[in-house]
């Protein structure tokens, strides 16, 4: 099985580049993590908001893996403890399905993309920068993968 985080935005800063580099390096042979970049809908003054998340939803549906299971970011969706994390990984690991995780840009995912999604996953009430929720996602699997393999990184 394999992983790859869609996410809104370009250009990570540098520090969130590298933290999200060191934990897809350590999932590499647990999860493969791909990270596919999108780019963002237009905005600004004069701009339609709306327009650019339907943009975006295209893009983000279009680097989509084949048949891979989804799961959208989204403030509304469930909030899973690391070890219930854990638990959804280990089912997804039985479905024999690739994986897909979207981070949507600042309006949140068009309304297609969370129509197609399989799940929806939140981190939880606080707002959170996007490129932020890159590196938490990544080390937050990394934590799951290493609760499933006995690793001692977790120690609640």
């Amino acid at each position: 099985m394999k992983a790859r985080l869609v996410a809104v935005g370009e250009k990570a800063p540098g520090w969130v580049a590298e933290g999200f580099a060191e934990y897809q390096k350590r999932l590499s042979h647990w999860l493969p993590l791909e990270l596919v970049e999108v780019a963002p809908g237009l905005r600004g003054k004069g701009r339609d908001a709306a327009r650019a998340m339907a943009d975006e939803g295209v893009r983000v549906q279009a680097a989509l893996p084949r048949n891979a299971w989804v799961v959208a970011l989204d403030g509304r969706g469930k909030a899973w403890s690391s070890e219930q994390l854990a638990q959804r990984l280990e089912h997804w690991r039985q479905q024999g399905r690739d994986l897909a995780f979207l981070i949507g840009g600042p309006e949140g995912h068009a309304p297609d993309v969370l129509a197609a999604a399989d799940e929806t996953w939140s981190l939880g009430p606080l707002t959170l920068p996007h490129m932020l929720v890159r590196l938490v996602l990544a080390e937050q699997v990394y934590r799951a993968a290493s609760l499933l393999a006995n690793h001692p990184y977790h120690r609640a």
